[in-house]
């Protein structure tokens, strides 16, 4: 058996930054053959992988990136076992690594993602992926990856927990509004975008009620439709409708209001909470 040297296990463990003695014993296994040895703690992943499979994964971050011109946004949610992983330093150039080329390449999964090489290592996402989860031997999951078009804007609370993508049309993609109301949606939780997005049958029921109920107070006709459309703004800012809401960085005016400035309308949004 070749005998292991403490220069070769140092040399090993700079490379994969792994404890010394999971260095010393993968050499050991590997004759001392520093690249099989690398692989061979490669393979331990798996390990990890399988007895932490049934671990529950609360804990996690939202990252987001939008391009230079507002044209495009990507957001990627990594979910893990505990807050310190969460918020430390290897998720975080991790999570970076994966929301640069989402919004470069437009991966839809993990699957497509991590196939993607590092653009700030040396091998594809799936293999700091690997050396990640052997580090920290904690249970990590890439969860969704998405990508929009623009103009759009992004927001990711302070935490890190809740991130949102707002998509909408128009011409204007440099407009701060776009990420005023990715951060409205963050704090004011609407459900749809538009009135048009909620269910047909629902509203219809809701505005045939409210014109029953204001012909029944003697208005004219021309006065009943004028009330269900005062009162129907009140429905949907109840449902939750974006546009509807008072913006919340000024309330005097509505999220639509506020976008038409801008020469900008509605058009979706996703936000995503870690686990939610």
């Amino acid at each position: 058996m070749a005998e292991i040297t403490a220069a070769q296990v140092k040399a090993l463990r700079e490379i994969t930054d792994l404890p010394m003695m999971d260095c010393k014993k993968a050499l050991t296994e590997a004759g001392g053959d520093q690249e099989k040895a690398i692989a061979i703690l490669r393979e331990n992943f798996k390990k990890v992988q399988l007895k932490r499979a049934d671990n529950a994964t609360e804990e996690g971050r939202v990252f987001t990136l939008t391009s230079d011109n507002g044209s495009q946004a990507a957001m990627v949610e990594i979910v893990c076992e505990s807050a310190p992983v969460a918020t430390g330093d290897a998720l975080a150039a991790f999570g970076d690594s994966c929301v640069k080329q989402t919004l470069a390449e437009g991966a839809s999964s993990w699957e497509e993602l991590g196939a993607l090489s590092d653009p700030n290592g040396s091998g594809t996402l799936l293999e700091t992926f690997e050396d990640m989860v052997n580090k920290i031997r904690e249970k990590i999951v890439v969860n969704r990856v998405t990508r929009v078009e623009g103009p759009v804007g992004s927001y990711v609370h302070h935490d890190g927990k809740t991130g949102v993508l707002f998509q909408a049309a128009g011409e204007n993609k440099e407009a701060d509004v776009l990420r005023d109301v990715a951060m409205h949606i963050a704090a004011l939780q609407p459900t749809v975008a538009l009135a048009d997005d909620l269910d047909a049958a629902e509203v219809q029921a809701e505005r045939d009620k409210l014109t029953e109920e204001a012909k029944a107070s003697g208005k004219p006709e021309n006065i009943v439709e004028k009330i269900v459309d005062g009162r129907m703004k009140n429905f949907y800012v109840e449902k939750g409708v974006l546009v509807a809401q008072p913006f919340a960085k000024d309330d005097s005016k509505t999220v639509s209001q506020a976008l038409a400035e801008a020469g900008l309308e509605a058009k979706g949004f996703v936000r995503w909470r870690v686990g939610g």
